[in-house]
């Protein structure tokens, strides 16, 4: 857990060795609870990789905070996690409400210091000074989720913190998500990354058919859903040239995910205030923004 775009993304995929959770530098990427299953010989973590804590303006964002709520609730051992570059010491309430909850939940928490590749050494000493002295942590761990510094150290300390129980998913899943979910996100990842401002986080993506075929390449059509028709020209760009490029860095990262050759075919639509609408975030799988 921890505030928008501080890396937890990053350090899932890089623990798993493997890219399930898309990543930019926008914050507000991950929008779902993401779950990533690592099995080694001696445990399996189960990890939880939640929306940046926010608070909402919209029901969109309502149903994020509920993904978060839920994972925390559940969770055995919480990873905290912080940005080095701006780590919130000028103000003890920075995450005064967030401390107070964490210490209800009565769980270990340990607090990830993460992007210490870009920062000198010696501006770690007082940032772990600040934080040993606001929330009793269990562990502080500066890491690089990008580079991989720290990260083999913080794994080993989870596994004693862990429950003995039988595995709860066999040794080859790494997720519980469906094909069609990572193949939407992928899409989804190409539109932060390309485009700025309102857009990406007006923009959601259906993915209508998935037909794997015995001889030739599967064939792949999604809709882009955008609020308004000022985002869809934005998407689909001046003779359709933004939809291609989107298209084709799509296609070649879902190839490298399915490991087989597809053809993709986006089309963007307008669905105006999805983002407010119930029945639509139920649709898309982002509940109804419901109480929980």
């Amino acid at each position: 857990m921890g505030e928008p775009n501080v890396g937890k993304s990053t350090l899932l995929n890089r623990i798993l060795k493997q890219k399930i959770s898309i990543v930019s530098s926008k914050p507000q990427t991950t929008r779902h609870r993401i779950l990533g299953i690592l099995t080694e010989e001696t445990h399996q973590i189960i990890f939880l990789d939640t929306p940046g804590i926010i608070k909402p303006r919209y029901l969109l964002q309502e149903a994020m905070m509920q993904f978060a709520g839920r994972a925390i609730a559940d969770a055995d051992v919480l990873l905290f996690m912080i940005d080095a570059l701006d780590p919130k010491t000028g103000s003890d309430l920075a995450h005064a409400e967030a401390f107070r909850r964490l210490q209800e939940l009565r769980k270990p928490v340990i607090l990830v210091i993460n992007k210490i590749d870009l920062v000198e050494k010696s501006m770690l000493l007082p940032v772990i000074e600040f934080y040993s002295h606001a929330f009793p942590f269990r562990e502080i761990f500066p890491i690089s989720a990008l580079t991989g510094e720290g990260t083999q150290d913080l794994q080993k300390t989870l596994i004693p913190l862990l429950p003995v129980h039988p595995p709860l998913y066999p040794p080859d899943i790494v997720s519980e998500q469906s094909e069609r979910f990572f193949v939407s996100e992928i899409i989804r990842e190409k539109v932060f990354r390309a485009c700025h401002e309102e857009v990406p986080y007006a923009t959601t993506v259906e993915v209508l058919e998935f037909k794997e075929r015995a001889h030739g390449k599967w064939f792949i059509a999604a809709d882009i859903y955008v609020e308004r028709d000022s985002q869809k020209g934005i998407l689909i760009g001046k003779k359709g040239a933004m939809l291609k490029e989107l298209g084709g860095q799509a296609r070649k990262d879902i190839e490298g995910f399915l490991g087989h050759p597809v053809f993709l075919e986006l089309h963007v639509k307008v669905r105006e205030k999805w983002r407010e609408k119930p029945e639509w975030l139920q649709r898309l799988g982002y509940g109804g923004g419901e109480t929980p």
